[in-house]
């Protein structure tokens, strides 16, 4: 429904601002007729310096604008989801041991991005792709709410996995799919779900095969999701917690 043209799309974007409470003026075009289609509005891009992209090399940039769902230290691999709840490292990339093994005792952080947020993802620290799974699974809403009742519910939901290598380790960005959330798209693979499939798919790449730097987008979400980001290397600030608005580009944590 979300890619469909009609004359109807602006109207229908000016009341989603409103009650969503959007920033229109921060968008590459800031009038709602240039859409086309609810999706293209979705997936808008900012004008450029909308947001700054911490530059310090021993610094992780935020990925997303959204808010922290949860951050902190892994713990003999279990990452926490919300008082009561957690989850394994396997169970979130999908059991593949050379890919659990780099965040056994890293950090996370789960960042949700609500409808009213810019929906791209961006580097947190240079990289190099090296791997990028796509995981099926239920699509259970991410909001807060659900995330404080529903078990595991990352580990459960589909997903796409991507995992990079970097002068600080290995970095994990797991793309949660959910309720709503019609797509999911990676820069180098373009749309990797639609469609569902029924088994976990595991690709490889070739050492340098795709390169990407701090701050440049390697994704997007069609409606709010949510982006988990692992640390083999690192620890995020001690002033953030459960709660706290985020945007792309800002100071998240340092490399160890």
């Amino acid at each position: 429904m979300t890619r469909i043209e009609s004359r109807f799309v602006p109207a229908a974007i000016i009341k989603f601002a409103k009650l969503f409470d959007i920033n229109l003026s921060e968008a590459t075009h800031s009038d709602p007729h240039h859409y086309k289609t609810f999706n293209e509005f979705f997936t808008r891009t900012l004008k450029q310096g909308a947001r700054e992209i911490s530059g310090a090399a021993h610094q992780y940039c935020c990925p997303v604008d959204g808010r922290v769902s949860q951050l902190g230290p892994i713990t003999d691999s279990t990452i926490v989801q919300a008082k009561g709840h957690d989850y394994t490292v396997s169970d979130l990339l999908g059991g593949r041991q050379s890919d659990v093994s780099a965040f056994t005792s890293g950090a996370f952080a789960t960042l949700y991005l609500s409808p009213r947020d810019y929906h791209r993802i961006h580097m947190p620290i240079n990289g190099d792709l090296c791997a990028m799974h796509y995981i099926p699974g239920r699509l259970f809403s991410v909001a807060p709410h659900t995330v404080r009742v529903v078990s595991r519910l990352f580990a459960r939901n589909e997903r796409v996995v991507t995992i990079f290598d970097t002068d600080a380790g290995k970095v994990a960005m797991v793309l949660v799919g959910a309720i709503n959330v019609a797509a999911i798209e990676t820069v180098w693979a373009g749309l990797v779900t639609p469609p569902t499939k029924n088994s976990i798919e595991y690709k490889d790449y070739e050492p340098a095969s795709f390169k990407l730097k701090k701050g440049e987008e390697m994704g997007r979400f069609n409606m709010g999701s949510t982006v988990i980001l692992l640390l083999e290397n690192g620890s995020f600030r001690s002033d953030l917690k459960a709660g706290d608005p985020v945007q792309m580009g800002q100071f998240l944590g340092n490399i160890q």
